[in-house]
């Protein structure tokens, strides 16, 4: 995560330029290189980074208190309670061992659930690029055994539905990609992710949970720290081709980061997903419900259980979750039927629900 300039003799770098990626600027805030020296240095400032600095804080309700107004650390809490009285839920840190069945029963969810977000975003990830997944696949599993990876698991029983890839240095977590199953998304899992592992952090006496590098809302809420990410450019200043193409490098990553800036990536990302996804389909239960409180059961000879694990029940799912949610009720008690008519009845243990569709505006 950081480095220094060795000998600058001339003999190791004579006609050449070195380029540093994703160098976060917290570590590197130093970087000398001898006056008299013709190797040369630029940086080029790219994405942004943000973190929490946790070395005040000494448990988890200091940081939340410190962080969050009354009501939003109660509705942070019900996320969490509900989210936990809803389903069998329990949660595993990954770090130093994992068996290679386990790691690789995680990574077929992980990427599955990576799949289903963004095809719900409708936007490509270039994590799920073949070549790019095989490497997190290749280098995870080893780093986790050398205590400098791990992997952060949410079950549902024994369904892993939410998970994060960190990497560890001796005082840094660093969430590098973190994903959840979007029907579970009423019960804000990305934010009981987040509190879950500041909670590790802290029990870990990790100094700062890095959030690593690219903007997204969520970040600005949580972090205390801001920074930005940076490609560093060595060069051979007596040599003009090194020279040439330090420049060219440095003008090229300056643009475009100055097309990021201007959010011209996301458009891109959406139309390179149009043309990859022209052909597929799209789920054809796209109708708002409603909840409609019932005091009986229909009759059952009228009605067809659903199971909500089927792929083509995919947005049924997330109604049935919203039910739970709405009602406390548990998803081991859940059934849900389906009439002739077509009309969805939501059975749990006290509550009971029929499902009307409703009609836009």
């Amino acid at each position: 995560m950081d480095y220094s300039i060795g000998s600058t003799d001339g003999k190791g770098y004579k006609n050449k330029v070195f380029l540093i990626y994703d160098v976060p600027a917290y570590f590197n805030n130093d970087i000398s290189v001898p006056a008299d020296s013709k190797l040369k240095f630029q940086s080029s400032k790219q994405y942004p980074g943000f973190a929490i600095n946790l070395e005040e804080y000494s448990n988890f309700n200091e940081y939340m208190l410190a962080t969050f107004s009354k009501s939003s650390r109660y509705k942070l809490n019900k996320y969490k309670k509900r989210f936990e009285a809803c389903f069998d839920i329990t949660y595993k840190m990954y770090f130093g061992e994992i068996t290679k069945d386990e790691y690789d029963a995680v990574f077929v969810s992980f990427k599955e659930l990576l799949t289903k977000r963004f095809n719900d975003k409708q936007i490509t990830n270039n994590n799920l690029n073949p070549e790019e997944w095989q490497f997190y696949y290749d280098v995870a599993y080893p780093l986790i055994l050398e205590n400098k990876a791990s992997l952060f698991v949410i079950y549902d029983e024994n369904a892993p539905i939410g998970v994060t890839l960190n990497y560890h240095s001796d005082t840094v977590l660093f969430d590098a990609i973190t994903v959840f199953d979007i029907d579970y998304a009423k019960f804000h899992l990305g934010s009981v992710t987040i509190m879950k592992l500041i909670e590790y952090c802290l029990t870990e006496k990790i100094k700062i949970f890095d959030f690593s590098k690219g903007y997204f809302d969520y970040k600005t809420r949580w972090s205390n720290k801001t920074y930005d990410f940076e490609y560093h450019i060595f060069y051979d200043s007596s040599s003009i081709l090194a020279k040439t193409l330090a420049r060219g490098l440095k003008s090229f990553f300056d643009l475009k980061q100055k097309l990021r800036e201007k959010n011209v990536n996301e458009r891109l990302h959406r139309l390179t997903y149009k043309l990859k996804s022209a052909k597929t389909e799209v789920s054809t239960m796209q109708t708002a419900f409603k909840f409609e409180a019932i005091s009986e059961e229909p009759h059952q000879n009228d009605l067809t259980e659903i199971d909500l694990n089927a792929a083509e029940n995919h947005i049924l799912k997330s109604l049935a979750f919203e039910f739970l949610y709405l009602n406390d009720e548990c998803s081991k008690d859940l059934k849900v039927y389906r009439d002739n008519a077509k009309q969805y009845y939501f059975i749990g243990q006290a509550k009971k629900a029929k499902a009307i569709p409703v009609q836009p505006l």
